[in-house]
C-alpha cells in the first residue's frame, strides 16, 4: 500500500480503510480459512484481524513489509480465537489410525487449494496450528512452541503426527 493510503487509514478515513480492506481481505481470509474449522470460523478470524489491523496499524513501523506485519497480525488473531474456543490447543493424544470420518472426497469441478483447505480444517486444532505455523508460515519450533507455551519437542512431535495425519486425509480423499 502506498504511503498516502496508509497515512489516510491511520487518520480513520472510511475510504481509504475500505481501499485497505479490499486490498488484504483475500489473503487474509485464505489464511484464516487454513486455521478454522469451518468458514464461519474463518469470517469471525477475518473481522476480529481487520478490527486489530486498524486499531494498533499505528504501532506498524514502516520499517518492514505492511503485508508481511498484516499477516503477523492475523496469524496471533486466529491463534487466539483457537485458545479461545478450545480449553486445550495441542491434541496430543489423537493418532493417524484414529481418523474416524472420512474426508470429503475431491470434486472434478473443485479447485485444488480449496479441496486442500478443506482437508486442514479436518485437522485436530493442535496439528493443524503446529503445521500452519511451520509449513506455512516458516516459524521455527522453537517459536512454535513459545507462541503455543509448548515445548520444542512437543512442536516436533506435532508436526510429524499432523503431517502423517494430513497425508491420510488426502489419500483417504482421492481413493473416496
Amino acid at each position: 500500500m502506498k504511503e498516502p493510503d496508509l497515512q489516510a487509514c491511520l487518520r480513520g478515513e472510511p475510504l481509504a480503510q475500505k481501499h485497505f480492506y479490499e486490498r488484504y481481505k483475500g489473503k487474509m481470509f485464505a489464511l484464516c480459512l487454513r486455521y478454522a474449522d469451518s468458514r464461519e470460523d474463518a469470517e469471525d478470524m477475518l473481522q476480529e484481524g481487520f478490527v486489530k489491523v486498524f486499531r494498533d496499524l499505528h504501532q506498524y513501523a514502516a520499517t518492514g513489509n505492511l503485508e508481511g506485519w498484516v499477516r503477523k497480525v492475523f496469524v496471533n488473531t486466529a491463534l487466539q480465537h483457537l485458545q479461545k474456543h478450545r480449553k486445550h490447543l495441542i491434541v496430543v493424544e489423537t493418532e493417524v489410525h484414529d481418523i474416524v470420518e472420512a474426508p470429503p472426497s475431491f470434486a472434478d469441478d473443485e479447485p485444488p487449494a480449496k479441496h486442500i483447505i478443506r482437508l486442514l480444517q479436518q485437522l485436530p486444532p493442535g496439528f493443524r496450528a503446529v503445521f500452519n505455523l511451520y509449513v506455512l508460515e516458516g516459524y521455527s519450533h522453537p517459536e512454535i512452541a513459545s507462541i503455543l507455551g509448548i515445548s520444542v519437542g512437543t512442536s516436533k512431535s506435532q508436526l510429524m503426527r499432523a503431517k502423517a495425519y494430513f497425508r491420510k486425509l488426502l489419500e483417504n480423499s482421492l481413493t473416496t
